[in-house]
């Protein structure tokens, strides 16, 4: 499908046209399960047991609903992934060809010099994984997130996947620097996959060292927590310890390669399966097996899909069709470039993952392009809406072998939606930064005529939006800008500012009962 998205803003303003701007770019309850129960997820053991009575009399489990003080009794399994989802019947650890499988068994190798926690995200360890965050203090957890350390019930897998990347087919990719550790069910009953990135090689490292560096590192667990605090779907970092073990990385892809300290993130997501994880099964013909596991990442991840009906296929692209319009257009709406928009980047389950050489707009520029490899500019903030298409035909194209001619084509009419899916997202964003209630004819200009005074003034994206949120009515019409207001008066330069304030104020005018404060409240929360 060759189709070019647009969001395609044309404002008219006193006779004047401006130019087209393409804006491309979305169980067990309140308590702690106990060991007794067989085949569950791992879990905090937290036994509250009266000393007059075994656990055999009870017949049940007894738990407090509380964190967990050590790693003791906390346990991961891998039991429900293994127990569905074939595993590599190679156990050796070496760079392979591998087929017929989704997992292979692969252990971190620990760093070899002293390893420091650098980091640890408070809210990970307690509302996600039921620890006290004292844990993180102590040798065990340090011992964990490092590698160095099999919890009880953990049988460390890499993922077998592939991927187009920067627009061609590469092959087998897979976890090259990852290992899944394994399951764990909290409190809440919410299951939750950990996986280390960083901590050796696997079967897919292919020419790499299976590393990751403390730069990279910081950047990944403050971004996917920063994103998460933004609201945007995403992967979470639970900790980032670095060893003064040597990594040789060419940063800038130039020839200078230096030495840096390798590290390791401890990070959490619902699921790791990845557009990628479909694609390789198809490419290769392994039909059964992609039919295995698109049937337990939907009995998995989406509940409202029924495993048994016959257009399960089309009802699951649907819903990831239209998730993945979601997460890029609130990926527009902070101004966030991913940088590696291949399909083995691309989360099934719509998040935000593999953090790399992403980036924060700062000056407005459709153009924006945080990758440094990326010499065609394939995955500029622009064309992120583009590329969400892209990938999701070629999600359609390993689904195809298992549909019948027609559900392709109610799978194919579900991808031609996805432009307008996208747009009705965007444009609601935009709208609510901008302080906009209800919907009247012409907010796509008033949206599109501020973007096209940003970029031309190349004024700060974040601030733009912040400092509309603080300054007053009476101010804007008079324009009478103060000078804190750095980012509008750098716009108000601009000949057609007048033009765009008249026609924004009019708009909020429409808002029954508003007042700046409430507009405030509202703009702050986007």
């Amino acid at each position: 499908m060759t189709q070019r998205i647009g969001l395609l803003f044309c404002c008219r303003t006193r006779g004047l046209r401006c130019p087209p701007l393409f804006l491309l770019g979305v169980t067990c309850h309140a308590v702690v399960l106990c060991s007794l129960l067989p085949g569950l997820e791992g879990s905090a053991r937290l036994w509250h047991l009266s000393s007059n009575v075994s656990h055999h009399e009870l017949g049940f489990c007894e738990t407090e609903a509380k964190l967990a003080l050590s790693l003791d009794f906390w346990t991961l399994s891998s039991e429900n992934l293994k127990a569905v989802l074939p595993v590599d019947p190679v156990k050796e650890n070496y760079v392979r060809k591998v087929k017929n499988c989704i997992f292979s068994i692969a252990f971190p190798t620990p760093f070899k010099s002293r390893v420091r926690l650098v980091a640890v995200s408070k809210e990970v360890p307690e509302d996600i994984l039921d620890l006290d965050l004292s844990v993180s203090e102590t040798d065990d957890f340090i011992q964990l997130v490092s590698g160095e350390k099999i919890v009880f019930g953990s049988i460390p897998l890499a993922h077998r996947y592939g991927g187009h990347q920067f627009g061609i087919w590469a092959g087998q990719l897979g976890d090259g620097r990852a290992h899944l550790l394994g399951i764990y069910m909290n409190r809440q009953g919410e299951k939750w996959e950990l996986q280390l990135k960083g901590s050796g090689k696997t079967p897919y490292s292919r020419n790499g060292d299976g590393r990751a560096v403390l730069r990279s590192s910081v950047r990944e667990f403050l971004c996917s927590e920063a994103m998460h605090s933004l609201g945007i779907p995403t992967s979470r970092a639970a900790s980032l310890v670095v060893s003064d073990d040597e990594v040789w990385r060419d940063q800038f892809y130039n020839g200078n390669i230096v030495k840096e300290r390798g590290a390791i993130v401890l990070r959490v997501a619902k699921s790791w399966f990845r557009i990628g994880s479909l694609e390789i099964l198809a490419h290769y013909g392994e039909l059964d097996l992609l039919r295995t596991l698109l049937d337990f990442i939907i009995r998995e991840h989406f509940p409202s899909v029924k495993v048994t009906e016959p257009n399960r296929y089309v009802d699951f692209f649907s819903i990831v069709v239209s998730k993945t319009a979601q997460l890029i257009a609130l990926w527009m709406s902070v101004g966030f470039a991913h940088g590696v928009c291949n399909t083995d980047n691309f989360s099934l389950l719509s998040i935000t993952i593999d953090y790399g050489p992403f980036g924060f707009m700062e000056a407005y520029n459709p153009d924006f392009v945080p990758n440094t490899s990326d010499d065609e500019r394939r995955y500029k903030i622009g064309n992120q809406a583009n590329v969400g298409m892209f990938n999701l035909n070629k999600l359609l194209q390993a689904l195809n072998p298992l549909l019948d001619p027609r559900q392709k084509q109610l799978a194919a009419q579900i991808l031609e939606g996805y432009p307008v899916l996208y747009y009705t997202r965007f444009r609601d964003l935009f709208k609510a930064k901008l302080g906009l209630l209800g919907e009247r004819k012409g907010d796509d200009d008033v949206i599109a005529f501020l973007l096209h005074l940003m970029e031309k003034t190349e004024a700060d994206f974040t601030m733009t939006f912040r400092q509309l949120s603080e300054i007053t009515q009476s101010q804007l019409e008079e324009l009478n800008i103060p000078q804190q207001f750095w980012a509008l008066k750098m716009i108000s330069e601009h000949k057609l500012f007048p033009a765009w304030v008249s026609q924004y104020l009019l708009r909020l005018k429409s808002n029954m009962n508003d007042s700046d404060s409430e507009r405030r409240k509202r703009m702050t929360s986007y």
